[in-house]
């Protein structure tokens, strides 16, 4: 790169939420604790899915295939950020910065297309029961699966591509656990004019298009809840989407708390808020999922039982 203020980025520093050395012990214990949570938790969930014939039905197959994209999100993540902090390191090479906002992205973006494809599942469910079986087959439930993995990948590809493009200043400090996109726009010394267009049209589209979706499936879903008869129907309906609902209001909620603004005006405050929806979230759902679910619980429990005779 030319220019005195410039030079060649071969890394990044990872500052990560406190650069107080005291503190470096309790935040490897905090999210080491909360990484181990979020990836048995889900991978329980998995295996709970997997081994129990009568929970294989839709959506406990996007369930489970949601549990999966919250392993990978956290893993993406977690595991650099506690090999910083035992090595006394904060460095992360440009390539495996620009590798690591992809993934982020990528497993972000799954994140949404796959609540929106659970909100359709209890949609059908609920307001069309008698179609239900006929219209989320195995194999339409495999193909919207393909789709998403297929359409989710373009959108971190571009933006990848265009960071790539991008001159950095010579502070490659990152005010965040991890190399969030909002963070590394802001150390780019040339025009972000064109990745900020993508954030604008193509990532509101992408991100704002499942969540109408999702308000809009709920909408005739209480309409169709309201107009049941017995209040005992009424509340087996709503126990089968109120995991969903809480789920989806904990990740939206501080998803467009952080992204539906300029870039400009993002704060290394902000990177305790994706804490929230890159950690907080993926280890919340199987609790949430499993909290107030039965058949959940049941095959739980079988599984640790299991575990448990084997353990003898």
């Amino acid at each position: 790169m030319a220019g005195s203020n410039r030079t060649v980025v071969s890394e990044f520093l990872l500052l990560g939420l406190s650069d107080v050395p005291e503190n470096q012990p309790l935040l490897f214990s905090l999210f080491l604790s909360m990484y181990l949570v979020a990836v048995v938790g889900n991978l329980l969930i998995i295996l709970a899915i997997g081994s129990t014939s009568h929970l294989h039905t839709p959506m406990y197959f996007f369930i489970a295939n949601l549990s999966w994209v919250d392993i990978c999100f956290t893993s993406v993540t977690i595991p650099k950020m506690l090999l910083n902090i035992q090595t006394l390191s904060q460095s992360i090479s440009y390539t495996g910065c620009l590798t690591q906002m992809y993934f982020l992205i990528l497993f972000l973006e799954l994140d949404n297309v796959l609540l929106a494809v659970m909100a359709y599942d209890r949609f059908v469910a609920i307001c069309h029961p008698l179609h239900y079986t006929i219209t989320m087959s195995p194999k339409f439930c495999i193909t919207l699966l393909s789709l998403a993995l297929i359409i989710t990948n373009i959108y971190p590809l571009i933006h990848t591509l265009l960071m790539d493009t991008l001159s950095f200043c010579a502070s490659v400090r990152i005010h965040h656990i991890f190399c969030e996109l909002y963070a590394l726009l802001k150390l780019s010394c040339s025009s972000i004019h064109d990745n900020e267009l993508v954030v604008y049209i193509l990532g509101s589209f992408i991100f704002v298009a499942p969540f109408l979706f999702i308000s809009i499936s709920y909408m005739h879903i209480f309409s169709a809840i309201l107009r049941l008869r017995s209040s005992q129907s009424k509340l087996k309906a709503f126990s089968t989407c109120s995991s969903h609902l809480v789920v989806v209001s904990l990740f939206y909620g501080t998803l467009f708390g952080v992204y539906l603004r300029p870039s400009s005006s993002y704060t290394s405050e902000d990177s305790v808020a994706t804490v929230l929806y890159a950690v907080v979230a993926p280890m919340l759902n199987p609790f949430i999922y499993s909290l107030r679910n039965k058949d959940m619980k049941g095959a739980l429990r079988s599984i640790l039982s299991w575990r448990k005779i084997w353990s003898w």
